[in-house]
């Protein structure tokens, strides 16, 4: 794991400029940006509706509504609004509502509301729908799946559809957590699909698109490599949603938010992990002691419960994923927590996080991270193979993540 952090580090520092020259300049053009420069014949003299939020912005932080609507030869008609609405304010889970936009006099259609995907009423009057949103990398961010119910909708409707691609904020190296299997398919992942999957938005497209057969056409960026940490971009972050403020909310996400409904918590923004009765200096020493890289475990207790804060020391090395499910191990090994049960009839949001129901059967067994890590290892591994398929070769080539192997007990992985 250190020789290939310290290869990706390499590869950004003499391909890429530096945190100081980015702020100067960015060093990628986005997808939107491509668009209009070297693409716009696809969208000359049509109707467009746009899948966008708060996110769709340039490299300069301008809104691509507004470009888009004041873009000559090219008519906005439609926006799209994904979970958190078109500014990105409404809470996690709260019904967003279609509405007029008060400035250009279209519709906004909700798709996080009545319904999650496109209608044939929505999609009247369009020519080619556009999606432009920016992604945080984790599988069960919603986002992405909006983007995957756009493809069934413009096949199901025969509209094309465009993905202006954008930076994967955590890169395009790091792929981690168990691979979700189809019974537990939801909103909150809808493909087969790692925690971590380390794809960009346009190739995450061309995924989905495997079994649906759209007309998809993904508009790469321009100077991106899928080696660069999000501040070698250049671009500036915008919050995501009320949660994610901030890259250290992104970093945090996965490695803090995976314990829903098992006492097992995250706190401010994705900064912090515990559970009540934790052991917070006990729970540090042991996520300290895993190895984990790119990140620093500090013990900090929250009332009655211990917990840790994370310090996120190397984005190119830190593995999100990975460090969520030690961090949910080793609490359970510590703590008295409880496994939520799915059943035929109702898949409870741990398993839908999860996308098994087998990473709880783990944490009840007491099975060590280690262990865990080393039952998901090989359906991870297939996907990654699977995952080259898709990857655009523009953004150079992916750098396979070994995992070390761990001995097993006999019978413990299925």
């Amino acid at each position: 794991m250190r020789i290939f952090c310290l290869i990706a580090l390499v590869v950004v520092i003499l391909a890429f400029p530096t945190a100081e020259t980015c702020n100067a300049r960015a060093a990628i053009k986005l997808g939107n940006e491509v668009l209009l420069e070297s693409y716009f014949h696809l969208i000359d003299g049509k109707n467009v509706g746009l899948v966008t939020n708060q996110t769709g912005v340039d490299s300069r932080g301008i809104s691509f509504i507004d470009i888009l609507a004041a873009t000559e030869g090219t008519k906005l008609v439609a926006l799209y609004a994904p979970e958190h609405g078109i500014d990105g304010t409404a809470r996690a889970g709260v019904w967003v509502e279609s509405y007029i936009h008060p400035r250009f006099g279209i519709p906004v259609y909700s798709l996080y509301g009545s319904t999650r995907m496109p209608t044939q009423a929505m999609l009247q009057g369009i020519d080619v729908l556009l999606f432009d949103i920016q992604d945080i990398g984790a599988r069960t961010y919603t986002y992405m799946s909006s983007l995957q119910y756009c493809l069934v909708a413009t096949e199901k409707y025969s509209k094309p559809l465009i993905v202006l691609d954008r930076p994967n904020p955590l890169g395009g190296m790091i792929v981690e957590g168990p691979v979700l299997e189809d019974p537990f398919k939801s909103f909150m992942g809808v493909d087969n699909l790692p925690m971590a999957h380390g794809m960009t938005a346009g190739e995450l497209a061309l995924f989905f698109n495997r079994h649906i057969g759209a007309d998809l056409t993904v508009v790469p960026m321009e100077g991106y490599h899928r080696a660069m940490a999000f501040l070698d971009t250049g671009l500036p972050f915008v919050q995501t949603s009320p949660n994610i403020p901030d890259l250290n909310s992104v970093y945090g996400y996965m490695a803090t938010g995976l314990g829903e409904g098992t006492g097992v918590f995250q706190a401010e923004k994705f900064r912090w992990i515990g559970g009540k009765g934790l052991d917070a200096v006990r729970f540090a020493e042991l996520l300290n002691g895993a190895g984990l890289p790119g990140v620093f475990f500090v013990p900090e207790v929250r009332g009655t419960a211990g917990g840790v804060r994370l310090e996120i020391r190397d984005p190119y090395c830190f593995n999100p994923a990975k460090s969520g499910i030690y961090a949910l191990a080793y609490a359970f090994m510590l703590g008295d927590f409880k496994v939520p049960k799915s059943t035929s009839n109702d898949v409870v949001t741990f398993d839908k996080i999860m996308g098994t129901d087998k990473i709880g059967r783990y944490l009840e067994e007491g099975l060590t991270p280690q262990q865990i890590e080393a039952c998901y290892t090989p359906a991870l591994q297939s996907f990654k193979q699977e995952r080259e398929h898709y990857l655009l070769p523009q953004y150079g080539p992916s750098i396979s993540v070994m995992i070390s192997e761990v001995p097993l007990r006999g019978g413990l992985c299925p």
